[in-house]
């Protein structure tokens, strides 16, 4: 079925690329972006969507999910960070198969898409999130881990690896891409992070991987310490000091020459983002996530100042709970001005720039996603100004402290796929199969404390 061409007429439209419009029309023809401007001088013809007192801006990019785990929101709570990863692990492999995955990344995206994303970087371990971003429309990069610790694994570790992207890749559309994510420095071994990376280079693959996210990780990578480098040595695997920080470890196993997007970079210090700059990495940014697991506040500025592109990321339900770009940005911003005590520190027009054209950057998405101008891709999103009572003195302003979910319009490639807060063609049935799920991960996690 054919897009129409459409003009979204809204108080304000947001470009990201260029300055703020006020009573400003955004003209979508087929997939692409025809026109941006002020209503007055906008092109005749199409359909009118009249947005009224609302904000029209670029699809939001959330940089970092784990849309198969939205099913364990509020299923690991208060948790040291070991003992976190290892329930998620347990429960995920005992209780999850592959509807009930497919099932929950289902309803991230749909969460995501009411609050204004429109294009998702996901790591998962299976092709759930792949296949859910294919079914709802939605833009993405679908990274499929990787685990193994134990050196004796590279050969297996890399040959499932490169079935399931193979199988993933026949389905690859113009909208969703495959990538590849060795997970972990504490689920990964230094001989399978450089064969990944050397995969990721040869097959033209995206790569991720999180990365100095926790005191745990650079305690094994620095010093062969910590509760992971306990549980590794309790599985017959030898563990020794492998870098002076988890980035050097990456730089040293050929994953930095792959150019990857660094999932957390919590703790890093200035010779580490030298040599992300010097390998043009990216980074996704998750401060909520960062924060609700106690891991510090990451340099954020730090990482700018040298250049690297930033998105920003709401990681996972079981690690944050919400998928709210918007607020991301806001407590992104108050985290480094509490940090650097400078009031002036990330403004709000900046942190606009990081949930949208920044995020896309970092994906490798270029411009074409991210900012509205002729000729990019039509991913937009709306929000209602209703809630902000009196003047808006600055439209990013708003936006970032009083706006938020759910969105007005979420257009995906010219196609509305969120009609005020609704997503278009749901399955009813999706919220209450999820919630089954949700109960048997309880009903395991009270069977497995009893024992």
């Amino acid at each position: 079925m054919s897009v129409e061409r459409t003009r979204y007429h809204a108080r304000w439209v947001l470009p990201i690329a260029a300055p703020p419009i006020a009573d400003g029309t955004v003209v979508v023809d087929g997939d692409r972006l025809a026109w941006v401007g002020p209503r007055t001088t906008a092109p005749a013809g199409g359909v009118d969507d009249e947005l009224g007192e609302a904000v029209l801006m670029p699809g939001l990019v959330n940089a970092h999910t784990h849309l198969e785990l939205t099913v364990m929101r509020g299923f690991l709570e208060e948790l040291p960070f070991f003992d976190w990863v290892r329930t998620l692990t347990r429960a995920r492999h005992f209780v999850l198969d592959e509807a009930k995955l497919l099932d929950s990344a289902r309803l991230g995206v749909v969460e995501g898409l009411i609050a204004g994303v429109t294009t998702f970087a996901d790591t998962g371990s299976s092709a759930a999130p792949f296949h859910a971003l294919r079914q709802l429309g939605a833009r993405g990069i679908a990274y499929r881990e990787v685990f193994g610790p134990d050196p004796a694994q590279v050969d297996d570790s890399l040959a499932g690896l490169k079935a399931s992207v193979a199988a993933m890749r026949a389905d690859e559309t113009p909208l969703v891409r495959v990538g590849v994510s060795p997970h972990a420095p504490y689920s990964v071994s230094d001989d399978l992070f450089a064969a990944v990376a050397a995969y990721a280079i040869a097959d033209d693959l995206p790569i991720a991987v999180h990365i100095a996210e926790s005191e745990e990780e650079t305690l094994l990578v620095e010093r062969a310490q910590g509760p992971f480098a306990d549980f590794l040595r309790s599985r017959g695997i030898d563990v020794e000091a492998r870098a002076r920080s988890p980035i050097t470890l990456l730089e040293r196993c050929g994953v930095l020459a792959a150019r990857p997007l660094l999932i957390h970079a919590v703790r890093v210090d200035a010779p580490d983002i030298a040599a992300m700059a010097r390998h043009r990495c990216a980074v996704a940014h998750c401060p909520a996530s960062n924060a609700k697991l106690a891991h510090r506040v990451a340099p954020l500025l730090e990482m700018l100042d040298a250049g690297l592109d930033v998105g920003l990321g709401s990681d996972s339900m079981a690690s944050n709970n919400r998928m709210d770009l918007l607020g991301e940005g806001r407590l992104a911003m108050l985290q480094q001005r509490e940090r650097t005590r400078r009031v002036d520190a990330l403004s709000a027009a900046r942190v606009l720039e990081l949930a949208t054209r920044d995020g896309a950057r970092s994906l490798g998405l270029g411009d074409a996603v991210g900012v509205l101008a002729e000729g990019c891709q039509a991913d937009l999103a709306a929000f209602t100004l209703d809630g902000i009572r009196g003047p808006v003195h600055d439209i990013a302003t708003a936006v970032v402290h009083a706006g938020g979910t759910p969105a007005l319009r979420t257009v995906v490639a010219g196609r509305v796929r969120v009609r005020d807060g609704v997503v278009l063609q749901h399955d009813a049935s999706l919220t209450e199969r999820v919630r089954q799920s949700a109960d048997a991960l309880a009903r395991w996690r009270r069977a497995d404390t009893i024992k």
